[in-house]
């Protein structure tokens, strides 16, 4: 699988420990030179679980600049796997992210980690300075004396992999894609996935950080199937009106994420995809026929727009097939599940 070894000791701060972000941490934890990971949360329900996880919570809220105010030095390593907000065209979340973590220390010239740093909830935890990471992209940085003209200290090193989607490309009429192909957001969703791209892209141009960006399609998993769909009969559409959709296994696309942190190239894109070329509902049908559950009735794309819900409708108008080659070649990347079907295969016999 993917290695890990640039990221030992390296602090990894994880803003969206959602199920993706969680096998993150897995990943990372569990050796005695792990690296130092911090996961951003602004449920306190939520911060036993992290520790529980192998990572330090820290209390925050991309909403609430003011909250952010401690990330200012915390990581030299950030995975950005939090959605936009649900409203507007521009994504104030990932606006707010890059403010903070950009913004200067109060402590200018001590590591981030040296002394007692403020952790999850007002509480307080000592931590020893860290080992100087082994890649010299990851080493924590002391930030030296600035000018009073910046009220910003970049820190050089500062590595950011932002988990974007394929939907920024809207519909491609189920042709094969790569990274060049021009964005064309067709709902609010992947326009506000285009807007945080390029804050990412404006803040690598200016030296705040390195932003990789990777693209993802559909994620799967054994928690992360359309059982559910499939016991409600909800329709897919009819071969001649169906779409093209790719995937990528939620495992796989953690060890991508971490690859990026280290291989990654600064505002490169990367798509984050298997190598399956499926119909959507081909794929229904292969995970039906695994479980042995019925299949999805299909219907015709008319009767989809009288019948179902506009958010499902959605991803059932946009067709295309990805291309990972950058993922293979730059990243070196090999993937456990190179398809859906290698997946559906380790699944247990049905009785």
């Amino acid at each position: 699988m993917i290695a890990m070894r640039n990221l030992r000791r390296a602090r990894i701060l994880i803003v969206g420990a959602g199920d993706v972000g969680l096998r993150c941490i897995d990943r990372l934890h569990g050796r005695a030179d792990r690296a130092r990971v911090f996961a951003l949360t602004r449920r306190a329900e939520r911060a036993a679980e992290l520790r529980e996880a192998g990572a330090v919570p820290v209390a925050g809220d991309l909403d609430a600049r003011a909250s952010l105010a401690r990330l200012a030095g915390l990581a030299n390593v950030v995975l950005h796997l939090a959605p936009p907000q649900k409203t507007g065209d521009e994504d104030g979340r990932t606006r707010r992210l890059i403010a903070a973590l950009c913004a200067r220390r109060r402590s200018r010239a001590r590591p981030a980690l040296a002394g007692m740093t403020r952790t999850a909830f007002g509480a307080s935890r000592a931590f020893r300075t860290p080992r100087l990471a082994a890649s010299a992209a990851l080493k924590p940085t002391i930030v030296p004396e600035r000018t009073r003209r910046s009220r910003r200290a970049p820190e050089p090193g500062k590595r950011l992999v932002y988990a974007s989607t394929t939907g920024v490309y809207g519909d491609c009429g189920g042709a094969r894609i790569d990274e060049t192909r021009t964005v064309q957001p067709a709902n609010a969703r992947a326009i506000r996935r285009v807007s945080a791209e390029r804050q990412l892209r404006r803040a690598t141009a200016r030296g705040a950080l390195s932003a990789t960006i990777a693209r993802i399609p559909g994620i799967y998993a054994a928690n992360r199937l359309p059982l559910a769909r499939l016991e409600k009969g909800t329709p897919a559409l009819v071969e001649a009106d169906d779409v093209y959709t790719s995937h990528i296994h939620a495992d796989d696309l953690a060890a991508i994420l971490l690859r990026m942190a280290t291989h990654g190239r600064p505002a490169r894109t990367i798509h984050a995809a298997d190598d399956s070329e499926l119909r959507m509902g081909d794929y229904f049908d292969r995970v039906a026929d695994a479980f042995g559950m019925a299949r999805a009735p299909r219907v015709s794309r008319a009767q989809a727009e009288r019948a179902l819900d506009p958010v499902l409708l959605s991803f059932m108008r946009e067709s295309r097939r990805l291309a990972n080659t950058r993922l293979k070649r730059e990243l070196r990347a090999r993937l456990r599940y190179p398809d859906v079907d290698t997946f559906l295969r380790t699944l247990p016999p049905r009785s």
